[in-house]
């Protein structure tokens, strides 16, 4: 089961990675018009990347409890 967690912990690792991505997106995004649909489309990718590292992150993290409780 150890290396469930560290598994668990790389995966996790990788998740928040998408979600520095997301915000490396998100400021550049920022700088765009507001009204324009290339903002809505930055904005899009934005919610895309931000909710791929959660889902990822949230299966690491949980990857990481399964392999505590097993142990």
């Amino acid at each position: 089961m150890q290396n469930l967690i560290w598994i668990g912990a790389a995966v996790t690792l990788a998740g928040i990675a998408g979600l520095g991505w997301s915000m490396r997106l998100a400021l550049r995004a920022r700088t765009l018009d507001k009204d324009s649909d290339a903002a809505r489309a930055a904005l899009q990718t934005v919610l895309i990347w931000n909710m791929a590292g959660l889902g990822v992150a949230f299966i690491g993290l949980m990857a990481v409890v399964v392999g505590i409780i097993l142990r």
